[in-house]
């Protein structure tokens, strides 16, 4: 485990900050929900009503909507990603995606704190934008098709979550 890592007494991390786009996106990794569930987590997402339901009792900051190809929005995502990161102090990030994630892996990567990205289920043929830029700098990449990996040689995979 990287230095400065604390966990549960099973190897998992204590602070996780899950991070997501709304729909599909927030679906995935709600799929992991018996793996995040007894950590102390922490959501960035959209201030949207199927997230703020889907979400009802998490605790959740929310970042800025739309971002493909919205360089305002962008900059905003980055100013609340080194705020999020400095006051949560997690000890791992998590994401599915999408262009809301890569301020975060960016800081992640400079501050030391390990990232997992796990490209969304329904591009087996191409690579993702948010795909190509998080993968060097997350910790670990997963890809949930073995077709993946000829886009991703070396990811891990991790099969369907939904």
């Amino acid at each position: 485990m990287p230095m400065g890592t604390e966990d549960v007494g099973d190897g998992r991390p204590s602070r996780v900050l899950l991070i997501a786009s709304s729909g599909g996106h927030l679906a995935q990794l709600l799929a992991l929900r018996s793996w995040w569930e007894p950590l102390d987590r922490s959501w960035a997402t959209f201030d949207t009503p199927d997230v703020v339901s889907q979400l009802e009792g998490e605790k959740i900051d929310f970042v800025r909507h739309p971002t493909t190809r919205n360089v305002p929005n962008l900059l905003r995502n980055t100013v609340i990603a080194w705020r999020l990161l400095q006051t949560r102090r997690p000890d791992l990030i998590v994401s599915t995606g999408a262009g809301s994630a890569i301020p975060f892996f960016l800081f992640a990567k400079v501050l030391g704190i390990p990232s997992a990205y796990i490209e969304v289920y329904d591009r087996i043929t191409s690579r993702t934008v948010t795909g190509r830029i998080c993968r060097p700098l997350s910790s670990a990449f997963c890809i949930q098709w073995d077709d993946q990996s000829a886009l991703y040689p070396g990811a891990h995979v991790i099969g369907p979550l939904l």
